[in-house]
């Protein structure tokens, strides 16, 4: 068996995705190129890791056991670069993050001095639905979490950044000061899906004002949200984080309401008992020391809405 370190990452690849092309785009290669290493891994085996059905590529059960062994491999490979890093007394190992969709407009600016000044840290950012950030969390497979509501569990947390929602449209059509919520019962309201903190701060938003949505539209994503809000489709009630640009570029409008802006914060969270290693605990003390100086530089924008 002559297969390299480099053929073992490519096929896990395939693996993970099913599919020859999407694995190449991770890889940041050609897919002829992925297409041979896989062809000279194979070639190395007398039992087929996988097979092509109408143009679709399967993986057979020895395959399966082929990428579980390689994937061990590679993370002790791993360890043998961290372990070396480590006696170099360099910071090394994994950060492990799973933030909530509209977090990705956030969480990048608290972590990108940290890993330039520890280039031996490899991150690992899951940009999900606050669903599986809870479970990720709670299954204790990530090291933090950042949620915007804090979930019912015992947490240690850092409050990082105020979070404004605001009614927004493509442009206010409403009165120029303040209007009171009852406009939205006539209004078409564009809603984040179950789930989502946004969607339920939106609706207890229109409960504690006895409002009822007479017209109703459910997407999936922030990012879908406001561009169906740009499109004229309706207004919603959104996050001040994922909208500077088209606030900036008069795409989006605030629209003065009642009782609005919501205000909420944005919290980096971890569980009471974890025992974090010490990239996290670095983290942490990075977080504390200039979380101040980092809301300043990056988010003084706030203050203009």
């Amino acid at each position: 068996m002559n297969y390299t370190l480099n053929q073992l990452k490519i096929f896990l690849k395939i693996v993970e995705n099913k599919n020859i092309t999407k694995a190449a785009e991770e890889l940041h290669l050609t897919q002829p190129a992925v297409s041979i290493q896989l062809k000279n891994f194979q070639n190395q085996f007398d039992i087929p890791l996988t097979e092509v059905i109408n143009k679709r590529i399967f993986i057979t059960d020895f395959g399966y056991e082929i990428a579980k062994a390689a994937e061990s491999i590679l993370n002790e490979t791993q360890n043998i670069d961290y372990k070396a890093g480590a006696y170099k007394g360099l910071l090394v190992g994994k950060l492990k993050i799973s933030v909530v969709s509209t977090a990705k407009y956030v969480v990048p600016f608290f972590l990108s001095d940290f890993i330039k000044h520890n280039p031996q840290i490899d991150l690992v950012l899951d940009v999900t639905n606050k669903a599986k950030v809870i479970e990720s969390l709670e299954a204790n497979e990530v090291d933090f979490s950042m949620v915007s509501k804090m979930p019912e569990l015992p947490l240690n947390s850092i409050e990082l950044l105020q979070n404004k929602l605001f009614l927004v449209g493509a442009k206010n059509e409403f009165d120029k000061t303040k209007n009171t919520p009852k406009i939205l019962q006539n209004i078409p309201l564009i809603y984040r899906e179950e789930g989502s903190a946004t969607r339920r701060a939106m609706e207890q938003y229109l409960e504690r004002n006895e409002i009822k949505a007479n017209k109703k539209l459910v997407l999936t994503s922030n990012e879908a949200v406001k561009q169906a809000v740009i499109s004229g489709l309706g207004y919603s009630i959104m996050p001040l984080i994922g909208i500077k640009n088209e606030l900036l570029n008069q795409e989006l409008a605030i629209i003065p309401i009642t009782n609005l802006p919501i205000t909420t914060a944005w919290n980096l969270v971890w569980l009471k008992e974890k025992n974090l290693s010490p990239v996290a605990s670095a983290f942490i003390k990075y977080i504390e020391a200039n979380k101040a100086r980092i809301v300043d530089e990056k988010f003084k924008w706030f203050e203009r809405f």
